[in-house]
């Protein structure tokens, strides 16, 4: 990314966050008032440490915003998503300020006031936000991309991110087509090769230029892009491209050079302490609350059928080593009785009633926090796959080991783009989020997929 690049969009995120900041300063000040416009003695009292007060507040909001991925550039959100993301972040701000009230009274502003300035701010940021969208539809606020190239590869820009929620960053102002390589995007978004890449970029006024050959080699202007990079125009291949924009890993467009290079994979002892914490932590937590569940699957399926509560099932996990993956029996014990490893499909008749119930609603996961509390698994990571399974898409899905760098997870990336996947064509879609999840992982974004998996439970996306 370019500096004039990434400097645009670090003003654009700074200054939205001033915005907020003094929206939510202000919703303090209105609030106050409100709260003790009958008592001027209160309200002169209140404002004499207001503006300490007021942007106390705002900080920890908007740090609760930032927890909850609502700065990010590259995320896109639905409006309902958006909503939810938004409640969460004031309410775990509003929690998070009353234990600094109890640490340091002196912050304290009142439970009216904190109640008020929390609606207040909530409405006031939800418009700013909903007007920040309309405004950046718009052409005038995204960047224009060319793409050089017009074939097989160029034209998965068309086809894997056709729709608005796709392009809300970016607008694609044409394709150059590569000389002597085959042309497959449609005539109307073509531009003419009778000019310079330079050229053109700078009359189309374009801010990132996407690198999409079918083949690389001879086939490239690089003194052409070079001037382009030297006049702040940002040159992108488009692995790159797939990576930042929709959130995976084109198996078919990247190499292993890319991989290697592109950065990433972080595996250093600070991921490894916070990514181990966060694991005991959201373990802990989820089993506090989900135990009397627990409790109450076990007695169903004990009162239905015959046989263990507990599933075992042998699984691949970090590195290749195998572990002992456990859920809650969903199917008859007889359902592998042939001993072959089969996917589950919908209105699989292998499962019990009780199965069916559990399975939609995930709770036949949930004996898999002890694999999480033994260090076998993570919260968050790629889902682990049977052995038999891993052997065969190691043979036919290209990467496909990769996942394996890291630990399994109970949810993970694949799971909240991609539903259930029961073929080696679904395991190939799902590994492209999977790469991205084991390129990409942190701290937020673990954080981020925990809280959008509550969503997936609740619609039974993805779930036999």
């Amino acid at each position: 990314m370019s500096i004039a690049l990434a400097s645009r969009k670090n003003r654009a995120l700074l200054l939205l966050w001033l915005g907020e900041t003094w929206l939510l300063i202000l919703s303090v000040m209105v609030a106050a008032w409100l709260r003790f416009q009958d008592t001027s003695q209160s309200l002169f009292s209140f404002f004499q440490w207001a503006p300490v007060r007021a942007f106390v507040f705002a900080v920890f909001i908007t740090v609760s915003m930032v927890a909850f991925g609502l700065y990010q550039v590259h995320v896109r959100h639905n409006r309902m998503e958006f909503f939810v993301r938004l409640l969460l972040s004031f309410a775990s701000g509003g929690i998070v300020l009353l234990v600094l009230y109890y640490v340091a009274p002196a912050a304290y502003i009142g439970r009216g006031v904190l109640a008020m300035a929390l609606v207040i701010g909530f409405v006031v940021v939800a418009a700013l936000r909903m007007i920040v969208e309309r405004v950046f539809k718009t052409d005038l606020f995204r960047r224009r991309v060319l793409v050089f190239g017009a074939g097989k590869n160029a034209d998965l820009i068309n086809t894997r991110l056709r729709r608005g929620s796709d392009r809300r960053s970016f607008v694609v102002v044409g394709f150059v087509p590569v000389p002597g390589q085959p042309v497959l995007v449609r005539e109307n978004l073509l531009l003419s090769t009778d000019f310079a890449l330079s050229e053109i970029a700078e009359w189309l006024h374009v801010y990132e230029i996407v690198v999409a050959p079918d083949e690389r080699r001879g086939a490239l202007p690089m003194e052409e892009m070079l001037t382009c990079a030297q006049r702040g125009v940002t040159v992108t291949d488009l692995s790159t491209f797939f990576e930042r924009e929709a959130g995976m890993v084109k198996l078919n467009v990247a190499d292993p050079s890319w991989l290697a290079f592109s950065g990433g994979f972080d595996h250093s002892m600070p991921r490894r302490l916070n990514k181990r914490f966060f694991d005991l932590a959201a373990a802990c937590a989820l089993l506090l609350v989900a135990w009397p569940f627990m409790l109450l699957v076990a007695a169903c399926i004990t009162l239905e059928s015959r046989g263990p509560v507990l599933y075992r099932q042998t699984r691949i996990g970090e590195n290749g080593r195998t572990f002992e993956l456990i859920k809650f029996r969903s199917m008859r014990v007889d359902a592998e009785s042939d001993g072959v490893a089969r996917w589950a499909t919908q209105n699989d008749d292998r499962t019990t009633r009780v199965g069916k119930i559990i399975r939609l609603s995930r709770l036949d996961e949930l004996p898999q926090l002890f694999n999480i509390l033994l260090g076998e698994m993570s919260f968050v990571g790629p889902r682990p796959e049977r052995p038999k399974f891993v052997d065969m898409l190691n043979q036919e899905v290209r990467y496909y080991n990769v996942r394996h760098c890291v630990k399994p997870g109970l949810t993970g990336w694949a799971q909240l783009r991609y539903p259930y996947g029961a073929s080696v064509q679904d395991a190939e879609e799902k590994l492209t989020f999977d790469l991205f999840y084991v390129k990409n992982h942190g701290l937020v974004f673990d954080l981020l997929i925990l809280l959008q998996t509550v969503e997936v439970v609740l619609f039974r996306r993805g779930s036999r």
